[in-house]
């Protein structure tokens, strides 16, 4: 496929970046899939390799060491990562997305050029820290704080579920300066040494799935930043580049579930030509067969919409409703070609061990981070409302 001329990478040269990912997820990953999930870790020498492959700073401009792949690239990637345990993907996803977004987006020079280069190459792992216990798809319900004090400000609250945050290097931290105002929602965004004194993660969350990513809590103390740690030099930047960093990523994660729609998929197809059921092949069937049919249609309308959304965003045209469209239909789909996936599997699918169950239990998540299903409803129909109204 053509992708847009706003990409700083020549088709051919994606063409490559995209086929050394999918040997890396084929032949590096899937075998040790059973490993990641049993130990709770991706193995050192799986996440050297994506360093190697650039996988760190594959969204990161090339100026700051990045691949400089754009969206419409960006969801092609996605697609191949999800095919196999989403902890892979998550090791390097916020360096790409959320977080690294942000600085790209909204950074100073200084804070760029600080920051960046060290990201796009893995030396240091970044994480979004905005969701609370009373603020997660929407933060306009912030109670982390930020107190200026003299130069410095001051930072005080605690956040939940924070992605990478027992490796991180680096948090980038969404806190309130001010009740919103006319002029804003007064949420900032700063820079945060995870060495900073105050800072503290708690211990890694034992969650359903996703094996390997790991999650916690961090609460900051008191924590003193001086003013070069404010995203942007503003305060008034936070809220905006919160929406933008999760609307691009709502696109990224539709994709990436895309890709393990597809993977439960190729599971199905190859248990139902092969295994039997009295002595016939199950695939024969014609109630496994619609199942399979009802699993390639969700498959093949995601791709499509995520590509047509990605596409959206890098041209400019639609940076509101496609992306929560493609991200509430895809994470959607996902969990039901996952929830037929088992059903085609019988009693074997319901067994650790067997890649649907894997799959089944991590694609859920996918309909809870980065914005609720009902959140993206939220989000779609006051926009085309909002957009009826301004046509009048």
């Amino acid at each position: 496929m053509t992708t847009s001329s706003v990409s700083s990478v020549d088709d051919d040269v994606f063409a490559e970046i995209l086929a050394q990912t999918r040997r890396f997820v084929r032949t590096a990953v899937v075998p040790r899939e059973q490993e990641i999930l049993d130990t709770d870790q991706v193995p050192d020498d799986v996440r050297a390799a994506a360093k190697d492959l650039g996988l760190f700073g594959y969204a990161i401009p090339q100026e700051w060491g990045g691949l400089g792949l754009n969206l419409v690239q960006d969801v092609e990637l996605a697609m191949e990562l999800g095919y196999t345990c989403l902890a892979v993907r998550s090791m390097f996803g916020t360096n790409n997305g959320i977080a690294g977004q942000v600085l790209v987006g909204f950074g100073t020079d200084e804070q760029r050029e600080r920051w960046l280069a060290p990201i796009a190459s893995g030396a240091v792992v970044a994480s979004f820290a905005l969701t609370e216990s009373g603020a997660g798809s929407n933060p306009a319900g912030l109670r982390t704080k930020a107190v200026r004090e003299g130069d410095d400000w001051v930072l005080d609250g605690q956040k939940r579920f924070i992605t990478n945050a027992p490796l991180a290097d680096l948090f980038v931290v969404f806190a309130r300066t001010r009740p919103a105002d006319a002029d804003g929602a007064g949420i900032a965004v700063f820079l945060v040494p995870a060495d900073a004194a105050g800072v503290e993660v708690g211990a890694k969350d034992a969650k359903m799935g996703q094996e390997g990513a790991w999650t916690a809590d961090v609460s900051f103390s008191q924590v003193r930043l001086p003013a070069a740690a404010l995203v942007g030099g503003s305060e008034d930047i936070g809220y905006r580049a919160a929406m933008t960093s999760l609307a691009r990523g709502r696109i990224h994660i539709a994709a990436l579930a895309v890709g393990a729609a597809q993977r439960a998929l190729d599971e199905s197809v190859s248990y139902a030509a092969t295994a039997t059921q009295g002595g016939t092949v199950i695939g024969d069937f014609q109630l496994v067969q619609a199942m399979l049919a009802d699993q390639q249609t969700g498959v093949l309308a995601g791709r499509a919409l995520v590509r047509d959304a990605a596409r959206q965003w890098v041209d400019n045209e639609d940076r509101r409703i496609a992306p929560s469209v493609a991200k509430l239909f895809c994470t959607e789909m996902a969990g039901n070609v996952a929830d037929l996936a088992v059903q085609v599997h019988g009693g074997s699918g319901y067994i650790r061990g067997v890649p649907v169950e894997r799959i089944y239990r991590e694609v859920r998540l996918l309909r809870l981070y980065e914005g609720t299903s009902e959140i993206q409803r939220l989000i779609i129909g006051s926009n085309l409302v909002k957009r009826a109204k301004s046509q009048r």
